[in-house]
């Protein structure tokens, strides 16, 4: 496996407040990764710091064969991305803009095929001429990952890209990355907060928690406590399991065992309060 994606150490702040916390892991070419946690764990950070949005307090961010300004990056949906004043055909061709003469005002004959291409793999070429904020919003996303697609021929980035689609066309947009994975051998670094999706569509899950406390395949993920705790499974823990590209998973682990071990005591204390109280009173 080749890499082309390394962190190394990587913290980010905003002001006092640390988002991230030292977290290091690699992507390799062609995988298709999924970033999930709870809510304020530092995932949306995360991907932000990867683009160059948000620059690191700590920490390295090493790219392997393509550069920063060639990541396709779909951001989580806003009020103004979907009121965005501009034709279909003018949203996805601003993604060619990070791979091409950045200050020349005229598209070349390259990116306008390469725009063109796009729009007829995701299917929006039938309303190209259309006001972007006319749109559905499965419409808009598809749209929006055109220009991604633009952007990249390696790597693609995306912030919650289901966060305001409904079940069928979610569906249908994890099938276009699915295709784009599998056939074009693009890479996917995906942040979901749906963890069943997460673990249906993804080789690889990276669970952040302002640190990172697990990276490494999606079938060992099952195997986890950190799974078990975002699904709420009471199943029994296999007895033994590999960990084959997995950090910190045994130090999260044993600090939730602890947590767990903590809680059983009280209440056992509690229960033995109680009776020998009952006991009295008798």
């Amino acid at each position: 496996m080749t890499p082309l994606l390394e962190v190394r150490g990587l913290t980010v702040r905003y002001e006092r407040q640390t988002a991230v916390d030292d977290v290091s892991f690699i992507i390799n070419d062609g995988d298709y990764a999924a970033v999930v946690g709870e809510n304020g764990s530092g995932k949306s950070t995360l991907v932000k710091s990867l683009v160059g949005l948000i620059p690191p307090a700590a920490g390295e961010i090493i790219m392997h064969g393509t550069e920063k300004s060639e990541i396709g990056y779909l951001p989580q949906s806003t009020i103004v991305q979907k009121d965005f004043p501009a034709s279909v055909t003018e949203v996805v061709m601003t993604g060619c803009l990070g791979r091409g003469q950045r200050f020349w005002p005229f598209y070349t004959k390259e990116q306008k095929r390469t725009a063109a291409d796009t729009m007829e793999l995701l299917g929006v070429t039938p309303f190209a001429k259309k006001s972007f904020r006319e749109l559905s919003g499965g419409q808009q996303q598809r749209v929006l990952l055109a220009r991604a697609l633009c952007a990249t021929k390696k790597l693609l980035i995306l912030d919650e890209p289901a966060s305001v689609l409904d079940p069928v066309v979610t569906h249908e947009l994890y099938g276009i990355l699915h295709r784009l994975n599998e056939e074009r051998g693009i890479t996917v670094l995906m942040v979901s907060h749906d963890i069943h999706c997460a673990l249906e569509q993804a080789k690889t899950i990276l669970h952040m928690g302002q640190n990172l406390l697990y990276c490494g395949s999606a079938e060992e993920y099952h195997h986890t406590e950190l799974y078990r705790r975002m699904t709420g499974s009471c199943g029994d823990m296999p007895h033994s399991h590999t960990h084959h590209n997995v950090h910190h998973v045994a130090q999260a682990h044993s600090d939730m065992q602890a947590h767990s071990d903590a809680h059983s005591h009280t209440a056992a204390q509690e229960h033995t309060d109680h009776h020998t109280d009952g006991e009295a009173a008798t």
